[in-house]
């Protein structure tokens, strides 16, 4: 069939569609429910916008897109098999929701007519409600049932997902439906109508409020949490704290929102754990400024050590963000309940933005002290013990010179250990707290900076790489550059560390936490795994100067197109 021609099926209404609302990619995991839209992408598109993105399992083909969205902060569609590929993708969807990441999920019900199902198969994968199953944990689902109303859900759904704050929406799409053959027209719409609304902003009496209060505060401090990647933003958060002249902290929990070698500085990201060092920069700022920093209730109650209800009168709270849009009943990602004095209805960047824009002269704050900047410049690992932050400083020494996106980092990371100076210099932990997303994760931001000038390499724990190591599959098949590093400790260490916790509450014996906990007898061969998946690799390194060697040898395989994979093998142990 000419592809040019008039819709003939109701799943060529969908393809066309997708084509003109820009989707580049279909990531998939393929299925006879949605037969009728892969046979439109392949023969009525001819797999090009959306091109398919073959996965090996539904949760991998959902994490791919987050991590594709954490780089463009552009939604991916992911394409799921009837109410059983939902069920596998759902911890991914609901990583995907913690993330904030926009992503448009079709899925397909066997045919909802049972005059038209097949006999046993199209019964077990068909279900009334199938988007109950992740509603909680989407920002909107529907489920039309022409083609006609499948167009308009369908945009419905990629405006909602593209308006902020993002999250995935699922649009489940009737097989019967999709296979059935139109006796009319159904036009797809200028989709350039269909746009969501720019960012929200602060009203004009905020903007001065805020304004004078920064300009009173003695020590003010911006706490820089989920903003975008953009290089414009980021400039203009730059020009922000410095026009204020305000101190910055950001978070390893987000990616990066400040330069950390920036004078303002002050501190390392901060990690979960609480540093003295933080409680005092707390303790001495008369006015935080929070740009939509995640848990802000719990951060502050960490460092002052108490409830955040008990805060001195004196330190003023400004909260800038939209993310309670998002808030229900069910998930309890929001987060504790933080006491703010001025709430800001509106994206961090478009506040940013509106402040610059606002002038008046730049503020001197030449009388106050400042500490001492704590980023030294990336050194070669010292001693003889290969730990966490001596692996660290061998890819710190690596990465200065080098464009690097790390995807992820491990649990236990080094706060000190990199010096990110760019938007895409790290692209945040897992929101949701799931296993086995950091290779598809960092296989999404490797298709997204696919043919850039960056090395996008994952550091991740072995347990991560167990359960998600089959995403890799995926890189191969599309040729993506990347590079993926265990670090393995051989074992589900971060539960050792909660089981010496529970044995020392109860004068049990501690020797015992790892019973139940080790990745041995036998010790799984990690690096076979990924060569198995295509990827060049090596005999695990043992110290930090073999680390070094081998992340050498990555870069140049990763340079020419490749991938590479490094077992790591750590001593057990996190870094404070």
């Amino acid at each position: 069939m000419d592809k040019n021609a008039n819709s003939a099926w109701g799943s060529d209404v969908v393809a066309d569609l997708l084509r003109a609302l820009d989707y580049p990619y279909a990531v998939i995991v393929p299925g006879a429910s949605f037969r009728g839209l892969h046979d439109s992408i392949v023969n009525r598109l001819g797999n090009e916008n959306p091109k398919l993105v073959t996965c090996l399992h539904e949760n991998h083909a959902v994490t791919i897109a987050d991590g594709y969205s954490r780089v463009t902060e552009t939604p991916l569609l992911v394409i799921l098999h009837s109410n059983v590929g939902v069920m596998n993708g759902s911890m991914g969807i609901y990583n995907a929701w913690c993330d904030r990441r926009p992503m448009l999920i079709l899925g397909a019900t066997g045919p909802v007519d049972a005059h038209h199902r097949r006999p046993w198969i199209d019964w077990v994968h068909t279900s009334k409600d199938q988007g109950a199953l992740i509603r909680s944990y989407v920002k909107w689902d529907d489920q039309p049932a022409s083609a006609e109303a499948a167009v308009e859900s369908i945009l419905r759904a990629d405006q909602i997902t593209r308006s902020l704050p993002s999250a995935p929406v699922y649009i489940c799409l009737d097989a019967h439906m999709q296979e059935g053959k139109l006796d009319r027209d159904v036009q797809v719409p200028p989709v350039s109508r269909y746009k969501p609304a720019p960012m929200a902003s602060a009203s004009e009496r905020q903007i001065v409020d805020i304004d004078r209060a920064l300009r009173a505060a003695k020590n003010p401090l911006i706490l820089a949490g989920r903003v975008s990647r953009d290089m414009k933003a980021w400039q203009a958060r730059i020009a922000f704290a410095e026009h204020y002249g305000a101190h910055v902290l950001s978070s390893l929990n987000n990616a990066p929102a400040f330069p950390v070698t920036h004078p303002l500085h002050v501190l390392p990201p901060a990690g979960d754990k609480p540093s003295a060092a933080e409680t005092d920069l707390i303790a001495a700022s008369d006015l935080i400024l929070s740009l939509d920093w995640l848990d802000l209730a719990g951060f502050l109650r960490a460092r002052t050590g108490r409830p955040q209800t008990q805060l001195p009168l004196d330190t003023q709270i400004i909260h800038a963000s939209v993310d309670s849009a998002l808030h229900n009943g069910w998930s309890m990602d929001l987060q504790a309940l933080p006491a703010v004095d001025m709430p800001v209805a509106c994206h961090p960047d478009a506040l940013v933005e509106q402040l610059l824009a606002h002038g008046g002269a730049r503020v001197s704050r030449d009388g106050r002290s400042s500490p001492a900047h704590w980023r030294k410049a990336a050194k070669k690992p010292a001693g003889t013990r290969f730990d966490l932050r001596s692996m660290a400083d061998a890819v710190a020494q690596w990465s200065a010179n080098r464009k690097v996106t790390f995807a992820r980092l491990p649990i236990g990371w080094p706060q000190d250990a990199l010096a990110f100076e760019h938007p895409l210099d790290f692209l945040g932990k897992d929101g949701g707290g799931a296993v086995g997303t950091g290779p598809a994760h960092t296989v999404g931001a490797a298709l997204a900076l696919k043919g850039s000038d960056r090395i996008v390499a994952g550091i991740i724990g072995d347990g991560d790489f167990l359960m998600g190591m089959n995403a890799l599959w995926t890189a191969s098949n599309q040729n993506l550059p990347m590079l993926l590093i265990a670090a393995n400790n051989r074992s589900y260490y971060n539960d050792e560390v909660h089981q010496e916790r529970v044995a020392l509450q109860r004068g049990r014996p501690v020797e015992n936490k790892s019973i139940g906990q080790k990745l041995d007898n036998p010790a799984v061969d990690l690096s076979q795994i990924a060569a198995a998946q295509g990827f060049e690799t090596q005999a695990p390194v043992m110290s930090a100067s073999e680390l070094a060697q081998a992340l050498e040898a990555a870069a140049r395989v990763v340079g020419a197109g490749g991938r590479y994979f490094i077992d790591a093998r750590v001593e057990p142990g996190y870094m404070s």
